[in-house]
């Protein structure tokens, strides 16, 4: 799937997979574009929609920084952010994945109820004025 539109006068460009974005959507990633951290590009998927803080349906790729709110908040993602005592050159391949499989065996995966969706559906709808659902 081709790049529908590059915005371009923010930091970094956003290149966006699809021509169904709303001018909310637009602005919001080209604040993200701005901001000092981010490496190379914004991404917008083809699911893109504005969202809290950051737009849902993208892809930030950052330089020696994490943006917890870009993770999916609204559904409850689990994801945390923790600062740790460890640098990179401290973990190599091996202990890495020694460490990702303890917390893969000890955190249960998510998973998408009828209910997570529905709610999910029904905040998209509201923000975007389609309703009371979806």
């Amino acid at each position: 799937m081709p790049v529908k539109t590059v915005l371009d006068g923010s930091a970094v460009p956003v290149r966006i997979w699809t021509d169904d974005i709303d001018e909310g959507s637009k602005a919001q990633l080209a604040n993200i574009a701005s901001l000092p951290f981010i490496h190379r590009h914004v991404a917008a998927m083809p699911d893109v929609h504005l969202g809290i803080g950051a737009t849902i349906g993208s892809v930030i790729a950052t330089h020696q920084a994490i943006i917890p709110a870009a993770v999916g908040v609204d559904i409850g993602c689990g994801m945390v952010a923790a600062r740790l005592s460890l640098t990179a050159s401290d973990i190599d391949e091996k202990r890495l994945k020694k460490v990702f499989d303890q917390i893969s065996r000890d955190v249960p995966p998510f998973t998408v109820t009828t209910e997570a969706v529905s709610c999910h559906h029904n905040y998209v709808a509201r923000e975007h004025h389609y309703g009371a659902d979806v």
